[in-house]
């Protein structure tokens, strides 16, 4: 169950589902990834915050440069920069990662049994390239993560009543899914998608039974969270954020 709570007064998100991992998804209000005039001191803040709230350094606050791939890396301490990557995996104490949303899906996947967390950025290109069932192989394959003991939350990202996409992308989407049920649907010639759905059901596909998914929508819910496509292309971002007990 997603809920809000707050940092220094300001709302973050987070959910019950991801017991024993120190998480958020930041809001407007906690942003730390914004390009546009006016939010520097506000970014610069709220950093602070979270460093504070995550107790780690600003230094061990660690974010990739995202490409919209399904490229997977994996935090080490005393390295900052991760070229090309839109999911990372958290294997230390030391540091937090956050990757960057505006309309994107972001998962959240945790091991607790070896204390092992991760992030992906999945967007239709990366919900396409099954970024989510790649991460999870990862788990499994380099650190022994057994699918069904995984729990996963499947933040805030545009809802299907607001994203609808062309016949290309609808095929690519739908040939990652066994059972399309619910996932899209038609009207005024467009075809409107399910992003946090299909990741959801790529998910189960892999054995994952434990998914906790939030029903905000991030244009519907603009007033919290940031859209590229409300805000015409917005560089604001909201972030899923992890940190190792």
């Amino acid at each position: 169950m997603f809920y809000i709570e707050k940092v220094n007064n300001k709302k973050i998100l987070k959910t019950t589902a991801l017991k024993g991992l120190n998480h958020c998804f930041t809001t407007r209000e906690t942003v730390i990834k914004s390009s546009e005039a006016g939010m520097e001191e506000l970014v610069k803040t709220n950093k602070v915050d979270l460093c504070n709230y995550f107790k780690i350094t600003e230094e061990d606050l660690i974010s990739p440069n995202q490409t919209h791939s399904t490229n997977i890396s994996e935090a080490k301490e005393g390295i900052k920069i991760y070229a090309n990557t839109d999911a990372i995996i958290l294997t230390n104490k030391t540091q937090a990662v956050f990757l960057n949303f505006a309309d994107c899906t972001p998962v959240i996947i945790f091991d607790p049994k070896n204390n092992i967390g991760a992030i992906a950025h999945a967007g239709w290109r990366g919900t396409a390239g099954k970024i989510v069932i790649k991460v999870i192989e990862k788990m499994a394959n380099d650190y022994g993560s057994k699918p069904e003991e995984l729990l996963s939350a499947i933040g805030p990202s545009i809802g299907k009543c607001c994203y609808p996409v062309g016949k290309e992308v609808y095929e690519q989407l739908k040939s990652t899914i066994k059972n399309s049920d619910n996932c899209f649907s038609t009207g005024s010639g467009e075809i409107f998608t399910d992003l946090k759905k299909i990741n959801k059901k790529q998910l189960e596909f892999c054995g994952v039974k434990q998914i906790d998914v939030c029903n905000f929508c991030t244009s519907c819910n603009n007033e919290l969270f940031f859209s590229y496509r409300k805000e015409n292309g917005t560089t604001s971002r909201h972030s899923a954020v992890i940190k190792l007990y």
